[in-house]
């Protein structure tokens, strides 16, 4: 079974990449995994203070990626795989990738104008070290413009 990984945050990019994985898991009779990120917070000074920061950053990851699964429920009749994890993006991006072999995409949408965000700038700069295709989603796509395409 095809497994398409994306990333979920609060970016046009992310729901537009979620829209494609969601197209094209449908199609292939696959599923799609969401990674929801949580950045580490940088300082230390108040540890029960950083605690609360980061269970509210936590939180906020666990709305955003409930709320995806919903909109995925919706468009695929599917529910995906969540997961929520706390440190550098890069980073937890690549252990996720290396604790599920049964990945066969990751799904990176590019901002719509710009430089095209941190992710996709590191990913396709290291695509022929990983260990499943990257997609790179353009951002400005409509939704009618994904649907053709995926």
């Amino acid at each position: 079974m095809r497994v398409y990984l994306v990333i979920v945050d609060e970016t046009e990019e992310a729901h537009v990449a979620l829209r494609f994985a969601a197209r094209r898991a449908a199609k292939t009779g696959g599923v799609v995994h969401l990674l929801a990120l949580v950045p580490k917070q940088a300082f230390n000074a108040f540890g029960g203070v950083q605690a609360t920061i980061e269970e509210e950053a936590r939180d906020r990851a666990e709305v955003l990626a409930n709320s995806a699964a919903g909109e995925l429920m919706h468009e695929s009749g599917k529910m995906p795989q969540i997961a929520v994890r706390v440190g550098d993006g890069k980073t937890v991006i690549n252990d996720y990738l290396q604790d599920h072999d049964e990945v066969a995409a990751l799904v990176l949408g590019a901002a719509a104008d710009g430089v095209p965000g941190p992710l996709v700038t590191h990913f396709s700069a290291h695509a022929g070290s990983l260990q499943c295709p990257l997609f790179v989603i353009p951002g400005g796509l409509s939704a009618e413009e994904i649907d053709r395409l995926s």
